[in-house]
């Protein structure tokens, strides 16, 4: 038996033996057709001194010879040949270069400059190594500059040069420049000043001269022009800009976009934002505190701070702006133009073109726009210009007012307006008074002729000239304002200056009539701010025990279309012109439990607080923040001091009682006593009055007021596009009565940055805020995060629930309200 078997051995090892050579052959087979066989060179071929241990069985090439090249007809980047074709590829692209470069112009832009250097260090730079030049022009922050030659050689000689010398490890390149289009006229040579810097002819240097991205071109009112925001729609590369823009594109950048498909981008993008909240609140957190439940549940729900039920969308998609700010300029054709610029002078862009096919503008304020344009056309005095910031004409704004027995219609918009406010913005400097005088009557002459001859007729209600001397056209609440008279003026009579706190139009909310002034915040989408400001109502759980805080309430519409689900409104706004509308406002809606205060939130807001929520102090004796003769002071002359800081503060009453109230000690009593003097409102002074009973003394509180019970706290906030002031949200989040807040916000990235203040936990002792000398360069959240952890130990709020509401279609901008409770 032993030795059968011994004899069937070798006959099996000769069976397995062709097996095992047949696998081998397939398997290299398989690596021969491997495509990237042989298309590396071997490393420990090299490093071996031309030995390698797999011989011939290498995947790896051994030697330049066996290279082979890759699939998609690269090289090997370490071997000879890649590098002979990458100094061959950019010899060919300098030639290209230096053929791209017009000789025939002597205007260029070098691309690649160091950020920090300023115009002298631009020629000292060039005359340090031999370029000639007529002139240079480098402004700081920017990697462009702008040079003047002489002739062609100047030119050539100047790319000889530059090509080889580098500026921080980067090749400064020569490319040409497109002249701006401000103050283009034909046969005119322009300065230098005038070249455009964002109309750079740099494509073939894209990868050499790109830099941070510029900030977003915005929509013209979400924030009212402002250029800052962290939106989307973000422009090329610095010097770069894409010639088939339009103002379609700039100003509602969506609208190519399907409605449905609008709102999901824009809630997609809102849920990324809300995110970042969570993950800064916990890096805000400090190490001795536990991380706050919201944050923990964040987990549940996708690592959003609260639930996004999801965005409202407008009643009205098109032509809903009944305010369009209008810039007056010239055209990329050197056209004299009234309408929206193709992007911000930050960017070096001037350029303005007509709003047609701007779906968010209304066929009214297009037609007022073009009737003022031609106007403009014959005019003797010269439009703004951007770059020497010199002229007359600057701004056009068109601001309407819809009929009450329409408002709620969105079909067919146009027909709904019965008023229009027309308001022109010029600088008067060096500007002859008999001129001027006789401009503004031909120009009134003009629109009105032009809204009667249009077909329908525009209403016309009243034209407002506003005249503005600064750089910007964002002009300051105390800029001069007159209204011109709308009668037909005779040739040589002298134009008769009215003053614009009588130039006023009135637009509806919740049936709610609105007196409106030229200044003076109001929502652009009227119907829309219908539903933001239910949505507000019904998520601050109102009844009438609340006690209604309105921070930065401008004309006081949230807090009046809320005043009948409240015991009281009070509401806080700088702008004077905007109190004085909320005043007039709830006088003719026939309101009475509204209180409006003059002044900026963070001087007022802890004043106020301290009168309404503190300890009552016993009668007899003044209280901290005395109301009298409509001022917030003791003396009534508008003055108050609070920590050795004097502001100006201007209190308007339109309550038949004016309230003083008292926050218990007792943290978990629910109801607060609100002391209330008998008041009365002088509708000539627009001032608040002490009644009889308590004229002989002022300052004091009477034993006869009323203490009525609230048991509700609640502000609802709608600060601009930069937020809460630091100062205002301290005073919220250490104020222990105020448990409830509803934050309306137009930009959700300052939302963000608040809500980490209001909502992170502090520790038992607050780190002392450390300076930091890269704040500048910080993020909102950033900065956030850091004055989260100086501030004093309170309770935190917490997110509860989020909603979007779009009152900007076709853009990129969105409200958010975000409901915040503890």
């Amino acid at each position: 038996m032993g030795e059968a078997m011994e004899a069937e051995t070798p006959a099996t090892e000769e069976i397995q033996a062709p097996a095992e050579t047949k696998e081998a052959s397939e398997k290299r087979k398989r690596e021969e057709e491997n495509p990237w066989r042989k298309t590396s060179l071997c490393s420990y071929f090299r490093r071996a001194a031309g030995s390698c241990s797999h011989g011939d069985a290498c995947r790896y090439a051994h030697g330049e010879e066996e290279l082979r090249p890759r699939p998609d007809n690269s090289w090997d980047p370490t071997s000879e040949r890649a590098k002979k074709l990458l100094k061959t590829e950019a010899a060919e692209d300098e030639e290209e270069e230096d053929k791209d470069v017009d000789f025939a112009t002597m205007e260029k832009c070098l691309v690649g400059l160091p950020r920090k250097w300023t115009s002298d260090s631009l020629k000292s730079f060039l005359d340090g190594n031999g370029i000639v030049c007529v002139s240079s022009k480098k402004k700081k922050g920017m990697t462009v500059g702008f040079v003047r030659f002489a002739d062609p050689e100047q030119i050539r000689t100047a790319v000889e040069i530059l090509k080889e010398k580098t500026s921080g490890g980067k090749q400064i390149k020569v490319a040409d420049a497109i002249r701006r289009c401000q103050g283009k006229k034909p046969g005119k040579e322009y300065p230098l000043g005038q070249i455009d810097e964002q109309l750079c002819q740099t494509q073939s240097i894209i990868d050499d001269s790109t830099s941070s991205m510029p900030s977003s071109v915005v929509d013209d009112d979400a924030g009212e022009n402002d250029d800052g925001s962290a939106h989307n729609n973000s422009l090329p590369a610095e010097g770069l800009i894409s010639k088939a823009r339009s103002v379609r594109d700039v100003v509602t950048p969506l609208a190519y976009m399907p409605y449905n498909e609008q709102l999901e981008h824009k809630k997609n993008s809102l849920l990324q934002t809300l995110k970042r909240l969570t993950r800064n609140a916990r890096k805000a957190c400090p190490d001795s505190i536990s991380l706050p439940e919201w944050i923990l549940k964040s987990r549940d729900i996708g690592g959003l701070p609260c639930k996004l039920e999801g965005i409202i969308e407008s009643p009205l998609i098109n032509g809903y702006r009944n305010k369009c700010e209008f810039s007056v300029g010239y055209s990329s054709q050197g056209k004299c133009t009234v309408g929206f610029m193709l992007g911000n002078f930050r960017e070096g862009i001037t350029a303005v073109e007509e709003p047609i096919n701007c779906p968010n503008v209304s066929e009214i304020s297009c037609k007022f726009a073009l009737i003022f344009q031609e106007f403009l056309e014959s005019s003797v005095l010269p439009v703004w210009n951007r770059i020497e910031n010199h002229g007359f004409w600057r701004q056009f704004t068109v601001r309407e007012g819809r009929s009450p027995s329409q408002v709620a219609v969105a079909d067919n918009l146009d027909n709904q307006i019965a008023e229009v406010m027309l308001i022109i913005q010029v600088c008067s400097s060096d500007v002859d008074e008999k001129i001027m005088q006789s401009e503004f009557k031909r120009m009134v002459q003009v629109l009105v002729r032009g809204a009667a001859t249009s077909s329908p007729t525009l209403p016309l209600t009243t034209v407002v000239v506003q005249d503005h001397k600064g750089i910007s056209n964002v002009a300051p609440a105390d800029c001069p304002m007159f209204v011109l008279p709308l009668a037909e003026v005779e040739e040589h009579s002298c134009l008769e200056k009215v003053p614009a706190t009588e130039a006023r139009i009135n637009d509806y909310i919740n049936n709610l009539q609105f007196c409106l002034s030229p200044t003076a915040f109001f929502q652009v989408n009227t119907l829309a701010a219908e539903k933001l400001y239910s949505l507000a109502g019904d998520w601050a759980d109102l009844n009438s025990d609340t006690l209604l805080f309105d921070i930065c309430c401008g004309t006081g519409t949230i807090g009046l279309t809320l005043a009948h689900r409240v015991g009281m409104v009070v509401g806080i706004e700088m702008n004077s012109s905007a109190v004085s509308d909320a005043n007039r406002n709830a006088e003719i809606n026939g309101i009475t439990n509204c209180r409006f205060v003059c002044g900026k939130a963070e001087d007022v807001i802890g004043s106020l607080l301290k009168e309404y929520l503190d300890e009552l102090q016993p009668h007899g004796t003044s209280s901290d923040l005395s109301t009298t003769n409509g001022m917030v002071g003791g003396k009534g002359d508008g003055n108050t001091e609070e920590n050795d800081t004097t502001t100006t503060v201007t209190d308007i009453t339109t309550s038949d009682t004016g309230p003083e109230n008292d926050c218990p000690k007792d943290k978990d009593s629910e109801q607060i006593q609100l002391l209330v003097p008998e008041q009365q409102f002088d509708e000539k002074s627009n001032v608040q009055e002490i009644s009889k009973g308590n004229s002989n003394d002022n300052n004091k509180v009477t034993d006869s007021a009323l203490r009525p019970q609230f048991k509700n706290i609640v502000a609802i906030v709608d600060p601009p596009r930069v937020g809460l002031h630091p100062i205002v949200m301290k005073t919220i989040r250490t104020h222990h009565c105020l448990r409830r807040l509803v934050y309306i916000s137009c930009n959700p990235e300052s939302l963000v940055a608040n809500a980490i203040e209001l909502c992170t936990p502090t520790a038992d002792k607050p780190e002392k805020s450390k300076g930091n000398k890269r704040w500048r360069s910080m993020s909102n959240a950033g900065l956030a995060r850091q004055r989260a952890k100086s501030m004093p130990n309170s309770e935190p709020f917490q997110p509860v629930r989020a909603v979007a509401v779009d009152l900007f279609p076709h853009t990129q901008h969105c409200e958010m309200v975000m409901l915040l409770e503890r």
